[in-house]
């Protein structure tokens, strides 16, 4: 078999690189976090992830909207403001993000007697 040959083949699936196309990276799981059980307005995301910039959130959140994981919606106010909440789809994911809450308890405990 050539080298093109190995280019060309597909890589076998997996499903758990498939939740982390959509769910993976440093920012996302976080933001899934604050929306799961209630909407966030975009400046409220801001102050609860200080290290995010404006722009990085603003990218996520449209990636996460265009997976149809999260929806955002425009309310016609003076001034205009914009939350962000899980869609139906999305809310598929709650019992993920429940799962790493619980493990980031756990190992977050372990873990902080070495910290300090």
């Amino acid at each position: 078999m050539t080298r093109t040959d190995k280019a060309k083949r597909p890589e076998p699936w997996c499903p758990v690189a498939a939740t982390v196309d959509v769910i993976g990276g440093k920012w996302k799981p976080t933001i899934l976090f604050y929306v799961k059980d209630k909407p966030c307005r975009f400046n409220e995301l801001r102050r609860l992830m200080p290290e995010i910039t404006q722009r990085m959130l603003t990218l996520q959140l449209r990636a996460l909207e265009a997976e149809g994981i999260v929806v955002r919606t425009v309310h016609q106010t003076i001034p205009p403001h914009v939350e962000y909440h899980l869609s139906e789809h999305g809310m598929t994911l709650a019992p993920i993000l429940d799962a790493m809450v619980a493990w980031g308890e756990v190992y977050g405990r372990r873990i902080a007697p070495a910290r300090a």
